[in-house]
C-alpha cells in the first residue's frame, strides 16, 4: 500500500513538472519578457514591429500565403481524391503512387528537389535558358514559387484524411441521385462534397496555419522578396537588439494559431455530415461520359502526376552521378557512381549529421511513447477528475502553438539556471534540442495513444483482476502486449517526421551536433558546391527509403489501420 502511494506520488510530481516546466513556464516566460523590461511593463515592442518595414512586411507576405495557400492546396487535394478514388481515370493506382510522394519526402528536402529542378541554375531552368537565350534564370524565386512548391508538398493530408472521408460515401444515395435525373456535376456538389465538408474544412484551417507559419520554401526559394514570418523570427532571434522582435511575432504565431484552431473546433461542434443509410455500399468508380471532358481530365491527372513525379526521379538519379555532372545539370550514364553513397555512409563529416538526427529523433520518439503511455493509462483510470482533465488539455498546449514560439520560449526561459529545471542552464547545451522534439511530439503521441486505450475491452482487465492480478501485472501483461502494435506505429510516425525536421532543430541545436534538416539547408545555399549538392540527393533518398519502410510498417498492417481514423 506504501508503495502504491509512493509510486502515485511520485508520478503525480512528474507530470506536474512536465507540464508547469516544459509546457506552461516557457510560453509565459515568452509574454514575460516581451511586454516586461527591466522591471518594467513595456509597449515598446510594438512600436518597433510597426517600424520595422522587414517585420511589417513578413506578416503581410503571411497573410498573403496562407489563404491563397488554402485555396490552391484545397483545389488540388480535392482533384487528387476524386481522380484517384472517385472518378474513372485509366492508371489510378499508379496515379495514387505518384500523389503520395508527398509522404515520404518533405519539408526542406521536397523545396531542395524543386529548388534544383527549376531553381535559378536548375536543371529545367538551363534546359529553357538554352532554347530560349533570354529567358529569365531567377524566374523561380519569390510569392510565386513559395506558392507552387507548398501547393504540392501540402496535400498529404488530403491523400489521408479526405481519402479516408471518401469511404463514407454511401453509393446508395449517389444511385438515388442518378435516378432522380440529377446531372454528375450535381451530384458530386449536392451529394458526395457535402460528406467530405468535415474532414475538408479542417485539411484547410490546417493548411492555412501550415501557410502563416511557412519555413523551408521561403527561405530556400522565397528570395529577399518574399519572406514569411517564421524566417523573419529566425533573422530576429539572431540579434539582442532585435530578439524582443521575434518572440513578439512568434507571440503573434500563435496567437493566430490559437483562434484558427478554436474557428474549427467551433466549426466541428456544428455537426457532422453522414449518411443516413443503414447498409452502406462502397463508391463505384464513375465514368466521365463527355469525351472532351474524359480527355481533359486525363491530361490534368498525368500532369499533376509528372509535377509530384519530376522532382523524385531526379533526386533519386542525380544521387548516382558524379559532382562534375550534377554541375551542369546534364544526366548521363557514363557519370553513374556509388562514390556519393560510400561519402555520406563512411565519411564522418557526412555522416555525422545523419547520425545525429537518427540519435535524437529515436530517444525523443522513445520518451514521448513511453511517458504518454503511462501518462494514458493514469487518464483511462482516472479521467473524470477535475485534475485528469487539466492534464489532458494541458498536454495539448503543444499543438495550439507554432514550432516557432515553443523553441523561442525554451530559449528565452533556460538560459539561465532554473530551479523547476534543477538549476540548469539548456540554451545552447545538446539536451535543450531533444526536450524541443519531446515537447512538440506530446500532443499527436497523446491523442492516438488515447485512441488505443479506449479501444480496449475492459472486461480484459476485468477478468485478470478477478484472477488475482495486480495492477501492474495487468497492465504490462495483458493491456501493454494488445497495444505494443499501436505505440511501435505511433513511434515510427514520430522518428520519421524528427528526423528531417528543420523548424525546431534550426533554434535548438548545437553547433557540434548539426542535425541534418540544417544540415542539409547549408548545402542548399545558393554557394553551395555540386559536391554538396551529391550529399543533398543521397540523404533526400535515405530519408525517402526509411520514411516509404515506416508508411509500410504502420499503414500496411491491419492492426495499425485504425491509426488513420483516429485523428
Amino acid at each position: 500500500m506504501i508503495k502504491n502511494k509512493l509510486g502515485a506520488t511520485l508520478t503525480f510530481l512528474f507530470l506536474a513538472w512536465l507540464v508547469f516546466a516544459c509546457l506552461v513556464i516557457p510560453n509565459l516566460n515568452t509574454i514575460y519578457s516581451v511586454f516586461v523590461q527591466q522591471g518594467h511593463i513595456t509597449l515598446e515592442p510594438f512600436h518597433k514591429l510597426l517600424e520595422s518595414q522587414r517585420a511589417m512586411r513578413s506578416l503581410r507576405n503571411s497573410f498573403i500565403l496562407a489563404p491563397t495557400l488554402s485555396f490552391t492546396v484545397g483545389f488540388i487535394g480535392i482533384s487528387l481524391v476524386l481522380i484517384t478514388e472517385y472518378f474513372d481515370i485509366k492508371g489510378a493506382k499508379i496515379l495514387r503512387l505518384g500523389y503520395m510522394t508527398t509522404l515520404v519526402y518533405g519539408g526542406i528536402i521536397l523545396v531542395s528537389g524543386y529548388k534544383f529542378i527549376y531553381g535559378q541554375n536548375g536543371y529545367l531552368t538551363n534546359i529553357l535558358a538554352q532554347i530560349f537565350p533570354e529567358f529569365p534564370t531567377d524566374w523561380f524565386s519569390g510569392y510565386w514559387a513559395v506558392l507552387f512548391v507548398m501547393t504540392f508538398a501540402c496535400t498529404s493530408n488530403h491523400m489521408i484524411f479526405l481519402r479516408n472521408a471518401m469511404s463514407s460515401v454511401d453509393f446508395q444515395t449517389v444511385e438515388a441521385a442518378q435516378n432522380l435525373g440529377a446531372s454528375p456535376m450535381k451530384i458530386l456538389w449536392k451529394v458526395v462534397l457535402p460528406v467530405l465538408t468535415p474532414s475538408l474544412i479542417a485539411v484547410t484551417i490546417l493548411t492555412f496555419i501550415t501557410g502563416l507559419s511557412a519555413t523551408s520554401a521561403p527561405l530556400l526559394v522565397g528570395g529577399t522578396q518574399f519572406q514569411t514570418i517564421t524566417p523573419m523570427i529566425l533573422s530576429f532571434s539572431k540579434s539582442i537588439e532585435t530578439y524582443d522582435l521575434a518572440s513578439l511575432l512568434a507571440l503573434f504565431l500563435g496567437l493566430s494559431t490559437i483562434l484558427l484552431l478554436m474557428v474549427m473546433m467551433g466549426i466541428e461542434r456544428r455537426g457532422h455530415y453522414m449518411s443516413v443509410s443503414k447498409v452502406k455500399t462502397s463508391v463505384m468508380k464513375q465514368k466521365i461520359r463527355n469525351p472532351f471532358l474524359n480527355v481533359l481530365a486525363h491530361v490534368y491527372a498525368y500532369a499533376l502526376f509528372l509535377i509530384y513525379t519530376v522532382p523524385v526521379v531526379f533526386i533519386v538519379l542525380f544521387s548516382f552521378t558524379n559532382a562534375s555532372t550534377i554541375a551542369k545539370r546534364k544526366l548521363s550514364f557514363s557519370s553513374f557512381t556509388i562514390d556519393n553513397y560510400l561519402n555520406v555512409f563512411f565519411r564522418q563529416a557526412s555522416y555525422k549529421p545523419f547520425l545525429v538526427s537518427i540519435v535524437y529523433s529515436a530517444i525523443a520518439s522513445l520518451l514521448a511513447a513511453v511517458v504518454i503511455l503511462f501518462t494514458c493509462r493514469i487518464l483511462q483510470k482516472h479521467g473524470k477528475k477535475l485534475w485528469a482533465q487539466v492534464l489532458e488539455y494541458s498536454l495539448m498546449i503543444p499543438w495550439l502553438l507554432p514550432t516557432t514560439l515553443i523553441a523561442i520560449g525554451l530559449i528565452t526561459t533556460y538560459n539561465t539556471p532554473r530551479i523547476f529545471m534543477f538549476n540548469r542552464v539548456l540554451t545552447g547545451t545538446p539536451f535543450i534540442l531533444l526536450l524541443g522534439y519531446f515537447i512538440i511530439k506530446i500532443p499527436f503521441t497523446q491523442r492516438m495513444t488515447k485512441a488505443a486505450f479506449f479501444a480496449l475491452d475492459d472486461s480484459l482487465e476485468e477478468a485478470a483482476r478477478n484472477l488475482g492480478a495486480k495492477t501492474v501485472y495487468i497492465f504490462f501483461r495483458v493491456m501493454l502486449p494488445i497495444l505494443l502494435p499501436t505505440v511501435l506505429g505511433i513511434f515510427a510516425l514520430n522518428f520519421n517526421s524528427l528526423l528531417g525536421d528543420y523548424d525546431v532543430s534550426v533554434f535548438l541545436y548545437h553547433p557540434v551536433n548539426q542535425p541534418l534538416g540544417v544540415y542539409i539547408k547549408t548545402l542548399t545555399d545558393s554557394q553551395a558546391n555540386a559536391d554538396n549538392s551529391a550529399l543533398t540527393f543521397v540523404y533526400a533518398v535515405l530519408m525517402m527509403i526509411i520514411s516509404a519502410v515506416v508508411l509500410t510498417l504502420v499503414y500496411g498492417r491491419g492492426s495499425n489501420k485504425k491509426l488513420d481514423n483516429s485523428y
